[in-house]
């Protein structure tokens, strides 16, 4: 577990381009937005106090009445983003209050090449990693969809599923911006789980690519998790209440040609600063192109 710890501290950090800005931004004294992470915890407890028991007592039993609750729960929280129809509807929160930068006043460095793996689609077709780094500014976020922690991957999708629906009043995100999520428990999250799951939180139909992709098993996957440091451990528990799987929250932001030029932790994924992020990176190509 040492090496789990470390990669706790890590996430902490600020990285990329706006480590030194995001430690000095001074808290505006404008209204406060406790949202998602606050109304997540608030509608697991209340879903907890009503979920009805499972009819039949059993191994089972304990795991399908979570499931039943992270479903309405995440569902509740994900509701709560439909309605973002542009950029100015993002809302500041307890966690990110601060003023986020002005796209294209700043760069972002080259992190390093993102990483290629063989995986497979939610249509269990097989798919090289590297055609979901090129192409598009990409913003890739690895998941499972079992996690109920409440500021790890039910966070993580609901800031794509933000951006996701960003992209139905921006064309200009719609053509030229690619969300992934790739699950780390190919076990259980298999294409068939991962369609179903990608229906649900992509209800509100956008022009923006957004994939959903696994692995056929876990030696599979183990070389794109090493090469991209997301740690993932099976938890002492497996009925532990936040799922059966511990892990660091890392979301990639990659550019067209497929370099990382920045990477979010829990502490950092900010939506606002994700959507300036990837307009910088197009505003960058676009001079880059009138050179």
């Amino acid at each position: 577990m040492t090496g789990v710890r470390n990669y706790t501290r890590t996430a902490q950090t600020f990285r990329g381009a706006h480590a030194p800005r995001v430690l000095a931004m001074t808290p505006s004294s404008s209204q406060t937005f406790c949202f998602p992470i606050h109304v997540f915890r608030l509608t697991a407890k209340f879903v907890a106090a009503r979920a009805p028991q499972p009819a039949r007592e059993g191994a089972c039993a304990p795991r399908i009445a979570r499931m039943r609750l992270l479903t309405i729960a995440l569902a509740l929280v994900l509701s709560l983003f439909v309605s973002i129809a542009t950029a100015e509807d993002l809302p500041r929160d307890s966690d990110h209050d601060y003023d986020p930068p002005t796209p294209g006043s700043y760069t972002l460095p080259v992190v390093k090449i993102a990483a290629d793996g063989a995986l497979l689609d939610a249509n269990a077709t097989r798919v090289n990693l590297r055609d979901l780094t090129h192409g598009r500014v990409t913003v890739l976020s690895f998941i499972y969809t079992r996690c109920a922690a409440p500021k790890a991957c039910p966070y993580a999708t609901g800031v794509l599923t933000q951006l996701y629906s960003l992209s139905a009043e921006d064309k200009t995100l719609a053509k030229n911006m690619r969300l992934v999520s790739i699950s780390f428990d190919p076990e259980y999250d298999t294409p068939q789980r991962l369609a179903a799951y990608s229906e649900w939180v992509r209800e509100q139909k956008a022009d923006c690519e957004w994939r959903f992709v696994t692995a056929k098993s876990g030696a599979d996957l183990q070389p794109v998790l090493a090469a991209y440091g997301q740690a993932v451990d099976k938890r002492r528990d497996a009925a532990d209440p936040q799922g059966p799987l511990y892990h660091i929250l890392r979301v990639f932001l990659i550019d067209r040609q497929g370099r990382i030029r920045n990477i979010y932790s829990s502490a950092t994924l900010d939506p606002r600063l994700v959507l300036a992020d990837v307009k910088t990176l197009l505003l960058e190509e676009s001079k880059l192109s009138k050179q």
